[in-house]
């Protein structure tokens, strides 16, 4: 028996005043002060051993509020040591309430000053996932590796937890990087094998090499391999790259390559230009593994980057930019307002932040007009002109 204990008068142990205490320690570890508490459910015997305790010249009923100070003066002792001696340990659920929301206010904060949720805001949604640092640190180490080039799932696990195992399906990483994935391309959260496949796919995990390309144009890179050769030979007209034939880094003698988000921009650039069109890359959409491997294989260039003024957008823009270290081109809120107009009709979708540039995603808010790549088609070409 421990010395609180040794303190409580027998005759406060009664089985009838249980209930009495287990209410006091269940209000006494909320963390604030109490001065009343209610007791319900009494049954006839343990409104008797209340009505003793307390002096009352009748039963109470089944339940009955009792004034802590009251209780103090006929127990004759400090009622927190009662109430600990008889239920257990006092908890205090309101410092605990602060801790916390303190733990995840510093979670917050470490999590949306992450590199990786910077450059790509859309993945501020993540945080509303209740999970632990070490768990966001990983799905965020997972993200920043794809697109995986075709890579198995379980080599793309191993490469950056170390465990092969570390995706499987069910898993709780598998799960908050699959969510992630689905907040980056706006789509539902994968629902079935099938779904969760075809999302892992998407993000370049075990891909088909053979069908997964990049549309290119006025690539003339330098050097022997097969693939630098046959650009050559297109002499700038278009071309298809498929990734397996991505094995080497392309050297172009052009210090500038230019990345459109639609394969129209790219026909149009060829219609005026011809043979001497300047280099460029179309990501058609969001860049799959092909396209993000492209971009990275061509050292010495500055990549320009352009794409669609609306909410998916500037998602594909912060992931191309975030992935292959290009440049915004014409993609400001200068540009953006400058291209409204009567022929801006469509709405932009869920709009989330820009990293180049704080006041687009705002502006695209406020105004509630898309402006599609294609528009502003000729206003990009008049720069490659330049």
């Amino acid at each position: 028996m421990t010395y609180q204990d040794e303190r409580v008068p027998e005759r406060l142990r009664a089985a009838g005043l249980r209930p009495v205490w287990a209410a006091l320690h269940e209000r006494l570890s909320s963390g604030h002060q109490v001065s009343r508490v209610r007791v319900t459910g009494l049954d006839p015997a343990q409104q008797a051993a209340v009505a003793d305790l307390l002096g009352l010249d009748r039963y109470p009923g089944a339940a009955i509020t009792i004034d802590v100070a009251r209780l103090e003066g006929v127990a004759g002792c400090d009622v927190r040591t009662v109430a600990e001696a008889m239920i257990g340990p006092l908890d205090d659920r309101r410092r605990r309430r602060a801790e916390r929301h303190h733990e995840r206010e510093a979670l917050l904060g470490w999590f949306a000053t992450h590199p990786a949720v910077v450059a790509e805001p859309a993945l501020l949604a993540l945080s509303a996932v209740r999970a632990g640092r070490d768990l966001l640190e990983r799905a965020l180490a997972v993200l920043e590796a794809l697109p995986a080039s075709g890579r198995p799932l379980p080599a793309v696990a191993a490469d950056v937890t170390g465990d092969p195992h570390a995706l499987d399906e069910g898993t709780r990483l598998s799960s908050l990087v699959l969510k992630a994935l689905s907040l980056l391309y706006d789509v539902r959260p994968p629902e079935g094998a099938e779904a969760r496949r075809a999302l892992w796919e998407r993000a370049g995990v075990a891909c088909d090499a053979l069908s997964t390309t990049v549309l290119v144009a006025g690539l003339r890179p330098d050097g022997d391999s097969a693939l630098a050769r046959v650009l050559r030979i297109w002499d700038g007209q278009a071309s298809v790259i498929t990734l397996a034939q991505l094995t080497h880094s392309l050297r172009l003698g052009e210090r500038d390559v230019w990345v459109v988000e639609n394969p129209t921009v790219l026909a149009l650039a060829q219609q005026r230009f011809g043979a001497a069109c300047p280099p460029m890359v179309c990501t058609s959409g969001w860049p799959n593994s092909a396209a993000i491997r492209l971009l990275r294989s061509l050292p010495g260039t500055r990549l320009h980057y352009h794409g669609d003024f609306d909410g998916e957008g500037l998602r594909i823009a912060a992931y191309t930019m975030a992935k292959t270290g290009a440049e915004p081109w014409r993609m400001s809120t200068t540009d953006y307002l400058e291209a409204l107009g009567p022929a801006a009709t469509l709405t932009p979708g869920r709009v989330t932040d820009a990293p180049w540039d704080p006041g687009l995603a705002p502006a695209l808010r406020s105004h509630d007009r898309a402006i599609p790549e294609e528009l502003v088609a000729q206003r990009l070409l008049d720069d490659l002109s330049s």
